[in-house]
């Protein structure tokens, strides 16, 4: 049976978003937070100092990065070569740190563009069409298709979860690019054949070599799955065959290197308590806000086709890519960066609730995000006001109470662009909120715009403090107070993010407690004061980072009478 399409839709709302405008929010949420930050602790740290390590390392060693004799993150190869290569070509002049940030841009640019032509491609299927009027005047396909895009760009900007994770060199942005370009690859099987195969074939081994094997593998075989259950008017007997020879083909190197690079790394942590199921269900209801409320609404208003799925690709595979992150999310336990692929799939079918929405709907979420970004918006501005001048002094002395020792800093650059971008939205809430004609991009384009805006405040008016609050160079500037120009310093089951702390903010080298190598100074996690020798080492002092009492470090001095190390003992 033929269901009819619930989306009715007037040539007139058809209208696609102004390119200038698109561009201009695109790069208001991807150029904040690649620009002036420092490395934050735990997995940015330790991504971006694995990077600097492989950059001068033998060819060997790129198949086992480690830093300092801590491997990196299980399965995770194609990040790190990617910024060790970018740290190769980049230009004497340019920081390290920032260099490392380049490619990863593009990665997020990258998801930005394959999650648009994926949804515009899925637009132009044939069930997903509008209804056509008795007399005309429905949305041209086209049209109709580029306004979807628009949108389904506009849901992935304004999700929250978003924003952190795709500034972070990690592997879950590289994921998150290469699960995109899957995607896209799938979607444009039968439009633009010779890209799609371009896309899956560098995709697909891409994703496994980035940490994420098992999902990869998953989607390549539910790609097959789907090829086979897709009927004839859409893919003939001929043109089925040579898609599944392809895709088979895929499979099976991947297997092969899956296999022979040993890459899968089982880390199943399903919730165990309920304390647990609530935490994971806070993370899928603030993570995918505002998406997610409205693929509910997607997923009810298209049950009819949803349920024939193989008459309507549109709707099942965006399905298929994010019910496998979902699982992923809760099986893993690293849910948030699992989560994470399921973003781009997500943002499309939120993209296809538009067309079936009220107006009044329409209307509730427009206000709201004037709201809720404005409210956001005037917190981040009194709060700079606040450290700037004192006035209102109690946001300046909460801060000062947060993060004692941190000293506002301001800068020209940083206030320009949060006053550029403040106008902005004051204009576009203006022009958003009167009577304009109805497109079907509007509903989001507050959302989008509003995250877009705070997330450059806070990556601007916020960026010292935050570089404060999330840094270990506060915390490694103390103990660089009184090791001074060491030479190296020694250090006893310090973390992955710490080693990292020590050696890119420190300046020294790091060398493990008991080695080859003796240095004066030792640096210990304060978990590990039981296994300091008292007859090697002599206690200094504790060392916290200024925002977080529990994260401490104990520094120790080699005590003048001893002449070996007496611990012998890993980190």
């Amino acid at each position: 049976m033929h269901y009819p399409s619930p989306a009715i839709v007037a040539q007139d709302a058809a209208r696609r978003l102004p390119r200038w405008a698109l561009i201009a929010i695109c790069l208001a949420y991807v150029a904040p937070g690649y620009i002036g930050r420092d490395p934050w602790r735990n997995a940015d740290i330790s991504g971006y100092a694995h990077m600097l390590a492989l950059r001068d390392a033998p060819f060997g060693a790129w198949l086992e990065p480690t830093l300092m004799g801590q491997a990196a993150e299980s399965g995770a190869l194609m990040p790190y070569w990617i910024g060790a290569l970018a740290l190769h070509l980049a230009p004497d002049w340019l920081a390290p740190a920032f260099a490392v940030r380049v490619p990863f841009a593009l990665l997020l640019v990258a998801t930005l563009v394959a999650t648009w032509l994926t949804t515009f491609f899925l637009a132009q299927h044939r069930g997903a069409q509008p209804v056509a009027f008795a007399f005309g005047g429905e949305a041209r396909p086209l049209d109709y298709a580029r306004a979807l895009a628009d949108a389904s760009l506009l849901a992935l900007i304004a999700t929250l979860g978003l924003a952190q994770l795709s500034h972070e060199t990690t592997p879950a942005l590289a994921q998150l690019a290469f699960a995109s370009w899957i995607y896209f690859g799938v979607a444009a099987l039968q439009p633009r054949p010779r890209a799609a195969w371009v896309a899956l074939a560098l995709a697909f081994p891409a994703l496994a070599l980035s940490g994420a094997p098992v999902t990869a593998l998953v989607w390549a075989l539910l790609t097959l799955l789907g090829v086979c259950l897709s009927p004839d008017e859409e893919l003939p007997a001929p043109r089925r065959a040579r898609v599944l020879s392809g895709m088979a083909a895929i499979t099976v190197g991947l297997l092969v290197l899956v296999a022979g690079l040993d890459l899968v790394r089982w880390q199943l942590a399903p919730p165990q308590r309920w304390s647990d199921w609530q935490a994971l269900i806070r993370l899928l209801l603030w993570f995918t806000w505002p998406s997610w409320p409205l693929v509910l609404w997607a997923l009810w208003r298209w049950r009819h086709q949803l349920m024939q799925v193989r008459w309507y690709r549109h709707l099942g595979l965006p399905v298929m890519m994010a019910s496998v992150p979902l699982v992923n999310t809760v099986l893993t336990n690293a849910p948030d960066r699992a989560l994470l692929l399921a973003l781009p799939a997500l943002a499309t079918l939120a993209a296809f609730a538009l067309p079936t929405l009220r107006r009044s709907v329409s209307a509730l979420i427009d206000w709201f995000s004037v709201l809720f970004f404005t409210v956001w918006a005037i917190v981040i501005w009194v709060v700079w006001l606040s450290l700037q001048t004192g006035i209102p002094a109690k946001p300046a002395a909460n801060v000062a109470r947060l993060a004692p020792g941190f000293e506002p800093v301001f800068q020209w650059p940083a206030l320009i662009a949060a006053l550029l971008a403040s106008l902005a939205w004051l204009h576009l809430a203006c022009w958003r909120t009167g009577r304009h004609r109805t497109a079907l991009w509007k509903s989001l384009v507050l959302p989008a715009s509003g995250a877009a805006l705070c997330w450059l405040l806070l990556m601007t008016l916020w960026l010292p403090a935050l570089n404060y609050g999330r840094s270990l160079a506060p915390q490694m500037q103390r103990v660089r107070a009184v090791v001074g120009e060491a030479g190296c310093v020694e250090t006893l089951k310090l973390s992955t993010a710490q080693l990292a702390g020590a050696w890119i903010h420190g300046g020294w080298a790091i060398e493990p407690v008991g080695g080859p190598v003796r240095c004066d100074w030792l640096l210990a996690d304060a978990q590990a004061q039981a296994r300091v020798d008292e007859r090697t080492w002599r206690y200094v002092q504790r060392v916290r980072r200024p925002t977080e009492k529990t994260d401490v470090l104990l520094l120790y001095r080699r005590t003048a009478a001893s002449s070996a190390p007496a611990l012998a003992a890993d980190r």
